[in-house]
């Protein structure tokens, strides 16, 4: 989180991209770092301190929401340098004009490579635009077609990790216990799946890159613009 990116912290690009955001009241980073913690205050931004307990970003979220004001609450992980301050507006509107559960941006998959890429996750949709299941493997398998040639047989979707919940969702998600298929792919969003809540997708052209590895800093030091 504290990595360099152009002379300023990783987390620091996160940070104030949100804060560009024109729909969002409050931006606060929750962290059980104090490192991580006095860094943020030394730039001005609202933190909140958390215990080592949380295993997503959601149960962390969940862990500080008493001090959360607001009744959406939109989550964005802090590996996300270039995340647009337009999707998170997105999000929001999308919510206001109807409110849900959870809500979360997907992408139309366009390279091959995506569809074999378990950093890149999958989810299939239903009419409506529900979330059905989220998987890193293909989803769905297109019978007798190669990996290659999936995408000109179906269209598929990759997931922004990006969240909007509604409070009573959070609330409710600490008193859910760690699904199966949660545990099986590593995707806090399957708790809510399993547990039978409904969760929203809204198709957009921002992806953002998580960087979650040196190979990931390089490349978000090529993309992003000095501040």
């Amino acid at each position: 989180m504290l990595a360099d990116l152009h002379g300023r912290p990783l987390l620091w690009h996160v940070w104030r991209r949100v804060q560009q955001a024109a729909s969002i009241a409050e931006v606060f980073i929750a962290t059980d770092s104090r490192a991580v913690r006095d860094a943020a205050q030394e730039w001005g931004a609202r933190t909140l301190m958390t215990g080592h307990s949380p295993r997503s970003g959601t149960e962390r979220i969940a862990a500080v929401l008493e001090h959360l004001p607001g009744e959406f609450i939109v989550n964005v992980q802090g590996d996300q340098p270039l995340i647009e301050p337009s999707l998170v507006d997105e999000l929001v509107e999308c919510w206001e004009a109807d409110p849900c559960d959870v809500i979360t941006p997907v992408y139309r998959l366009l390279d091959p490579e995506d569809l074999t890429d378990p950093s890149v996750v999958k989810v299939v949709r239903s009419r409506e635009g529900n979330a059905l299941f989220f998987s890193r493997n293909a989803i769905p398998a297109v019978k007798d077609a190669a990996p290659a040639s999936g995408l000109q047989a179906h269209t598929y979707w990759g997931h922004v990790g990006v969240y909007g919940y509604s409070r009573r969702a959070l609330v409710e998600y600490l008193s859910m216990p760690p699904s199966p298929l949660e545990r099986a792919e590593q995707l806090e969003q399957l708790r809510f799946l399993e547990a039978g809540r409904q969760i929203r997708t809204v198709e957009t052209d921002a992806r953002s890159i998580s960087v979650d590895t040196p190979a990931d800093l390089e490349r978000a030091r090529g993309m992003a613009a000095q501040p």
